[in-house]
């Protein structure tokens, strides 16, 4: 159901679908996909520990690049001597330094993504614990933020983390931290509080942001007073622009998935269960209450104010140098990491 300013969700929260041990998130068969694959980045970052991303910057890790002639001053351990043997003169060798590239991943964890079956909040578990994952096994520094989760009263945060060893922590803290709350019922959190919840974790999480890299935005990005203002927060401090450079202070490449069911998508679905009629809808975020007539005619006055919105969304992020993209929770999330973050370039 459409808010004034946006769109808001219109299908009752499920109950808690918390899976019932880590190893249920993601299957083993595709994490062992995921070993293959890398985070991408629009260009090399240089970071605070040696990493295994190949900089354009020289430094002094194993792998040989070039020589350059000697100048007084340099350190005369670099000489290749074998080349002063051949030659009478002096080279100093270098070498490709190595980096590391951080990846900060945030969930919205708010009473919209509970609904669904599976939910939103499942899929997006999901997807942050196989970028995680990909993170993790390529020696990347790897950040999470969980926030607006049911119960929560402050933005969840796991500090930098590098290595494989570190899997079951990370999936340990995405489901302890989405899933605070695991009652199975959902209580609306109010217009302000939606609005505060959203703009004010992202304007934190914007603040505490360490080092360069990569960003991902988990959300359905159903703010009742809309996301202009979070979303703003997050490109400033990333430095930005509608080049999408990730150059700036900040340093990161954004991208916002929005994920989404396939009911909001195209509520024709609905019809198609038979259900109709007179209906009485309750927002998830608000607890503000809709009565409403379900036909065809409503469905398609729906789709287009669907279209609008993804599309205006789209155009916002892309003039701050944000990628968008929408996913449905219908979607395999071996299609989603594989498929659709490589075309979008998340992933390489």
């Amino acid at each position: 159901m459409f808010s004034q300013n946006g769109y808001s969700t219109m299908l009752v929260g499920s109950a808690s679908d918390r899976p019932a041990k880590p190893e249920a998130l993601l299957d083993p068969r595709l994490l062992a996909r995921l070993e293959r694959v890398d985070i991408r980045s629009n260009k090399m970052f240089p970071g605070k520990l040696q990493g295994e991303r190949r900089s354009k910057k020289r430094g002094q890790s194993v792998e040989f690049d070039d020589y350059r002639n000697y100048v007084p001053g340099d350190d005369l351990r670099f000489i290749d001597w074998n080349v002063y043997a051949r030659l009478d003169r002096l080279f100093i060798k270098l070498f490709l330094e190595e980096e590391d590239l951080a990846l900060h991943l945030i969930i919205d964890a708010s009473a919209s993504m509970h609904a669904g079956s599976p939910s939103k909040a499942l899929a997006a578990a999901r997807i942050a614990l196989a970028l995680g994952y990909i993170g993790l096994v390529n020696n990347n520094r790897v950040t999470l933020s969980v926030f607006g989760a049911p119960g929560a009263q402050r933005i969840a945060r796991l500090p930098d983390m590098r290595g494989r060893r570190h899997t079951r922590r990370l999936t340990e803290f995405i489901i302890n931290s989405i899933w605070q709350d695991d009652t199975g019922t959902l209580a609306p959190s109010g217009p302000s509080g939606a609005r505060a919840s959203f703009d004010a974790a992202l304007n934190t999480i914007a603040r505490l942001r360490v080092g360069k890299g990569v960003m991902v935005l988990l959300s359905d990005m159903l703010i009742p007073d809309g996301y202009e203002q979070g979303l703003r927060s997050l490109s400033a401090a990333s430095g930005s622009s509608a080049r999408g450079s990730g150059g700036g202070k900040g340093g990161y490449d954004l991208h916002c998935l929005q994920i989404l069911t396939p009911e909001e998508i195209d509520p024709a679905r609905l019809l198609e269960r038979g259900l109709s009629g007179d209906v009485r809808l309750t927002d998830i975020e608000t607890a503000h209450a809709a009565e409403i007539t379900l036909a065809p005619d409503l469905v398609r006055a729906y789709r287009a104010r669907f279209e609008s919105f993804t599309s205006t969304l789209n155009e916002f992020c892309t003039a701050r140098g944000m990628s968008h993209l929408l996913v449905r929770t219908d979607q395999s999330i071996e299609s989603i990491v594989l498929d659709s973050l490589r075309r979008t370039g998340i992933v390489a």
